[in-house]
């Protein structure tokens, strides 16, 4: 990656302390250090741009700055973590330098860093809007759990599909592989500007799923497909598995 594409590519990672299966989700320990602090050395290991955590707590706050990354307070009401990246976004970045705005989850410590860069590869395509991850299910209970989201997209070469819609249905029919979505997202500045003034869909609201907003809105989505689906850390023993994953080895 040229020093050109560093300076206009943005990595935010949201950090929200009020998770309801998993209290302060973003100070939990892991490996010595905080979580949150864990997701942002993994964005510094993928070495595509400047990373700034978003986050919506003092002590949140305190933990990043300690560990040496950017921060910044954004309000603790936002419904979802594309509206808190794009306040952050406001505030870190108001001339508007980064063409380019990554959105890392703030509870995916054990991510590959070759997963975040595969994140940018979509947006090569001047006509993608938005640029997001999916893996092929192997599992065949994956496929019918509705906690899975699938993608349901139109080849475009062996790693990538356009996206035609994301659904927690067991979609599409026939014979052939099923993808299970991952929710990095890269968004051109302008997409996401356009995203989070849409307000939410009818579909989105149905699903429960943001990403349709952009789909209703005529945005395209393209969807890169890697090997592996990286570790949501949502409860408890996602947690332990976590700290199992860092304590026997560093990425």
């Amino acid at each position: 990656m040229t020093d050109q594409n560093l300076d206009r590519t943005l990595v935010l990672i949201p950090a929200r302390m009020a998770s309801t299966r998993l209290p302060g989700k973003p100070l939990a320990d892991i490996a010595g250090l905080p979580m949150i602090v864990q997701v942002a050395m993994r964005a510094r290991e993928a070495a595509i741009g400047r990373i700034v955590v978003a986050v919506d707590h003092d002590d949140t706050f305190a933990a990043v700055s300690k560990a040496g990354f950017e921060v910044v307070m954004t309000r603790p009401d936002h419904q979802s973590g594309s509206d808190r990246i794009f306040e952050a976004l406001q505030s870190v970045d108001p001339e508007g330098r980064a063409e380019i705005v990554v959105n890392v989850q703030g509870d995916l410590p054990t991510i590959d860093p070759e997963t975040i860069r595969a994140a940018l590869r979509p947006l090569t395509d001047p006509q993608v809007d938005i640029a997001t991850l999916t893996v092929e299910i192997a599992d065949e209970e994956e496929k019918t759990n509705p906690n899975v989201v699938k993608v349901i997209g139109s080849p475009i070469s062996d790693s990538r599909l356009r996206a035609l819609y994301f659904t927690r249905a067991t979609a599409p029919h026939g014979k052939g592989p099923l993808y299970h979505h991952i929710g990095l997202y890269a968004y051109r500045r302008a997409a996401l500007e356009k995203f989070v003034g849409l307000g939410p869909s009818s579909l989105e609201k149905r699903e429960s799923l943001e990403q349709l907003r952009a789909l209703e809105a005529g945005m395209r989505i393209d969807v890169e497909i890697v090997d592996t689906v990286p570790l949501g850390v949502d409860t408890p023993a996602d947690l332990e598995k976590a700290r199992r994953l860092l304590g026997r080895a560093p990425l």
